[in-house]
């Protein structure tokens, strides 16, 4: 038998061979996956800040439809551990959390935020987690009544205003607004330490401080109400990214103004410098990715499949707008690579905007990390 012959044999029994190792893979898989039932069984989704807020939303909406698109159809339990901004959340989360999924952990910016500033309390890493399910948002900040009446005729009329804020922490997501308030030349003094936007709003309903803001979906579902009533007054957005990296109006709220075009209307000029990159750095970072749901990357990749494949088909359906704009806002929702394409962005920030901030919140909250 020719040379030629002889390799032309040995290509087909290792093309034979291989795809007898590709089948029978294939049909491991398939058979792991198919015995992957969660029926009987309760998944605990853990929130790590109180009830009402954005991040509790996000998984109060989505987690009958999980439990309906998991394999056995299992209860979808959320759980509320509130303190330290979600540090205290994430750091159990991180080390004690079981990895057989049965527990599911949702972030928020005001985790990513002390992850990315360093901040000696946090024992958790991002690399340690699989995320699937990544949802944008965005947020709106608002007044009582009166004052917010007085800022829409003119916003210069306001600024001297002593204004009180409820906040979880300067190195939470409320950096944001605490930078803008004071890259406009406002008044702010924080009070430190509730244990989310959830009771910051209701801090403002009950008159104790008179400036707020929450993200998207908490504005939609708690705060909207309050507007409607004539209660609350919205006053500025973050906006949103466009597709040249620029800040619009958040198509949510397309009649409230961004904060870009409050600055440009108080200031006559658009933001610049290295404070507004520093804003724009981070808010890039809290609100692209602003809402994770992620399990420990130890837990069996069949597991972590299927519930990614669960939130696929949730966002999928065809009413999935319909049902979740009065919940969530008209967002991004991704999973898979999208979904560890948008981690990538919430956890990785310029480290001279990361310098900045720090630099900032030294000279602004004597906050030194």
């Amino acid at each position: 038998m020719g040379a030629w012959m002889k390799n032309i044999n040995r290509l087909k029994f290792t093309s034979f061979f291989s795809a007898l190792v590709l089948g029978a893979l294939f049909l491991i898989s398939n058979s792991v996956f198919a015995e992957l039932n969660f029926s009987g069984k309760t998944i605990k989704w853990v929130v790590p800040f109180s009830p009402g807020g954005g991040a509790d939303v996000l998984a109060r909406f989505y987690a009958p439809l999980l439990s309906q698109e998991l394999p056995g159809k299992p209860n979808v339990e959320v759980l509320n551990m509130p303190g330290a901004g979600s540090t205290k959340g994430a750091n159990w989360f991180s080390s004690q959390a079981p990895i057989d999924g049965s527990v599911i952990f949702s972030t928020s910016g005001s985790t990513q935020f002390p992850f990315l500033l360093d901040d000696p309390r946090v024992k958790y890493d991002y690399k340690d987690w699989e995320v699937v399910l990544a949802s944008s948002t965005g947020g709106v900040a608002y007044l009582p009544k009166e004052l917010g009446e007085r800022w829409n005729k003119d916003p210069k009329s306001v600024l001297d205003t002593d204004f009180i804020f409820a906040s979880q922490g300067a190195t939470r997501l409320d950096l944001i607004p605490l930078l803008a308030w004071d890259m406009l030349g406002m008044d702010v003094e924080p009070i430190f330490g509730v244990k989310g936007r959830a009771d910051g709003r209701l801090m403002f309903e009950r008159g104790y401080v008179n400036i707020d803001y929450q993200t998207s979906s908490s504005f939609l579902s708690k705060v909207k109400p309050l507007v409607d009533k004539g209660e609350a007054v919205p006053i500025m957005t973050w906006g949103v990214l466009d597709k040249l990296g620029s800040i619009v109006r958040d198509p949510n709220f397309p009649d409230i103004p961004t904060f870009r075009e409050v600055y440009s209307e108080i200031n006559g000029k658009e933001p610049s410098g290295d404070g507004w990159n520093a804003w724009k750095a981070f808010f890039i970072a809290g609100f692209s990715a602003q809402k994770m749901v992620v399990m420990n990357k130890n837990t069996s990749p069949e597991i972590i499949d299927a519930f990614s494949e669960a939130f696929k088909k949730i966002i999928d359906q065809e009413n999935f707008i319909e049902i979740s704009e009065n919940y969530l806002g008209v967002y991004h929702q991704s999973t898979g690579v999208d979904a560890r394409r948008f981690k990538e962005i919430a956890t990785q920030v310029d480290p001279i905007a990361i310098a900045w901030i720090k630099d900032w919140l030294k000279l602004s909250y004597d906050v030194e990390l």
